[in-house]
């Protein structure tokens, strides 16, 4: 679900870079979102659905 997440926002984001759309959120909601998927990786934590 994670990789759905980020692939999602790297495609919104290309979209954004492309079209001048959403600015500094999009790169924001990015960045956030790598550094969530970073800090899981590190930690090796497992969520349950």
């Amino acid at each position: 679900m994670i990789y759905t997440l980020i692939s999602l926002l790297v495609f919104f984001w290309i979209v954004g870079l492309v079209s001048h759309i959403g600015g500094g959120f999009v790169h924001t909601l990015l960045a956030l979102a790598v550094a969530v998927f970073l800090f899981d990786m590190l930690t090796g934590r497992t969520t349950s659905v």
